[in-house]
């Protein structure tokens, strides 16, 4: 074949490739796609881990009880309650699309959904255990045992093998297939002139300067509070935390949007009840803007056109514990 025609063959062929994509909006917001690569073993034994609360001391907090997927993968709290009935210093964002986030955590201190699975675990104000005690309560249970050396090829299970199944199930729970995305799609009549009217004033009004990509945010860390002083109820520093510098102070990773009207309260101290006290907030102190009733209205409603698909499965049914199993220790 001369040259020339494996170029041709080339063209049509780049040709064919992009007739077959799906075409969507040029727009600052990508419609989620879903998950493209996943290990089911992993993902099965991950799920069982993440509802499992025998990784916590008390026997009571599992990674569900402050990331519930059927509330957005999140607890509805201001801050959330650990071990103790012990309240935590920040609200708990979202799991749900978390695996598009540049890292985990309000402060970016762990750098994948790995390193933020074995966090909780350690924390005396969360779950309250060690590391070694909870790789010690599964390794007392045959059928993780089992499970762990089907799945990982090994006889010792080791918090490296827990966090990793448990990332790999979170990387699942992304909720493609919202109203917007339909309309980035071509499906014009997804959205409500209000909608589109909100989806305007937010880019307009430059919001997208932040919260931009599949996950309309969780992509950049952003003073809270770059207008105007935000006055936070929780004493968390954000970046600074874990850089040092004083210039990260008060740098926050920008939380998502997906799915945020069933994410509420809102903002790193979960001071703001109600999307549209958030809207206001975050017109005034972010972009020096007042926002009128009706505008604070359309953007609320563009915000909730991107609850997409919420994570759909069966309930786990978690090994059943051995007179060889660790006993808790409920809360005093």
């Amino acid at each position: 074949m001369s040259g020339n025609s494996r170029l041709s063959h080339a063209l049509l062929a780049a040709a064919a490739l992009t007739a077959a994509a799906p075409t969507f909006a040029k727009e600052p917001i990508d419609p989620i796609r879903p998950v493209q690569e996943i290990n089911l073993a992993q993902v099965e034994l991950g799920k069982k881990l993440y509802f499992d609360p025998r990784l916590s001391k008390s026997g009571f907090i599992s990674c569900n009880s402050c990331h519930n997927l059927s509330m957005g993968g999140t607890d509805n709290l201001k801050t959330s309650i650990g071990d103790h009935w012990n309240q935590g210093p920040i609200n708990a964002p979202t799991v749900l699309n978390s695996s598009l986030n540049l890292a985990q955590f309000w402060d970016g201190r762990a750098k994948d959904l790995q390193a933020q699975a074995g966090g909780p675990i350690a924390n005396p104000g969360e779950m309250g255990f060690t590391h070694k005690l909870a790789v010690d309560v599964l390794a007392s249970i045959p059928q993780y045992v089992v499970e762990f050396q089907q799945v990982f090829g090994t006889d010792q299970i080791t918090i490296d093998e827990v966090t990793r199944a448990i990332a790999e199930f979170e990387k699942t729970l992304v909720t493609p297939n919202s109203r917007f995305d339909q309309w980035l799609l071509g499906k014009k009549d997804a959205l409500t002139a209000d909608e589109l009217a909100g989806y305007k004033l937010f880019k307009d009004s430059g919001c997208v300067a932040c919260h931009n990509g599949e996950a309309v945010g969780g992509n950049s860390f952003q003073k809270m509070g770059l207008v105007e002083p935000y006055q936070a109820k929780s004493p968390a520093e954000g970046l600074s935390a874990v850089t040092g510098k004083d210039a990260d102070r008060f740098k926050f990773k920008v939380p998502t949007l997906r799915n945020v009207e069933r994410t509420y309260p809102y903002f790193h101290d979960g001071e703001a009840e109600t999307l549209t006290e958030a809207v206001n907030t975050m017109g005034r102190i972010q972009l020096g803007k007042k926002f009128t009733k009706e505008e604070n209205a359309n953007i609320v409603a563009f915000l909730k056109t991107l609850t997409g698909d919420q994570p759909s499965f069966q309930l786990p049914i978690l090994p059943p514990s051995t007179d060889k199993t660790p006993a808790p220790k409920p809360f005093d």
